[in-house]
């Protein structure tokens, strides 16, 4: 079970970070916000692409929208959405509930710096009702993310 493989990963990497399971949805960015009771945004979603032969994930806030252009240049060509059915392959989590932590297979994890204005966010943590509160900067060391500037710009 995915959310088994994220409290592993926690247990050794953040022993004091405990998942939050909820009796509601929160599959998307707006039913997480409304199960924690905070702004969309501070939802860190976790985003699968590709370019050229690479995939990775990409935290960003809940009300983020990639900029084609900054991502461009960060990734080193267009990127595009991993298929649905390759996500939970590579990943082991469901979608709405995928996380950097517990991963079935080592990828590369990036962090967009549009994360950076809060304390704390609240990825997903392996299921559709699971999730984790922590800082953004822990989440990357934790996970051994890189910052990238990817996002557009939001006026929230």
């Amino acid at each position: 079970m995915s959310i088994d493989s994220v409290r592993a990963h926690l247990s050794e990497a953040a022993p004091d970070i405990a998942i939050i399971e909820t009796d509601q949805s929160s599959a998307t960015v707006e039913e997480a916000a409304s199960a924690h009771d905070v702004a969309p945004a501070q939802i860190a979603k976790t985003l699968s692409f590709s370019v050229k032969d690479e995939r990775f994930l990409l935290v960003a806030r809940g009300d983020a929208r990639i900029d084609n252009k900054k991502a461009k240049a960060a990734f080193g060509g267009k990127i595009r959405m991993l298929p649905l059915d390759d996500v939970e392959a590579i990943t082991g989590h469901p979608v709405g509930g995928v996380c950097p932590f517990g991963l079935a297979q080592p990828i590369t994890i990036y962090c967009d710096i549009s994360l950076q204005a809060f304390e704390e966010v609240y990825p997903a943590a392996g299921a559709r009702n699971a999730a984790v509160r922590i800082g953004p900067e822990r989440m990357a060391e934790i996970t051994g993310a890189a910052w990238v500037d990817v996002c557009q710009e939001t006026t929230a």
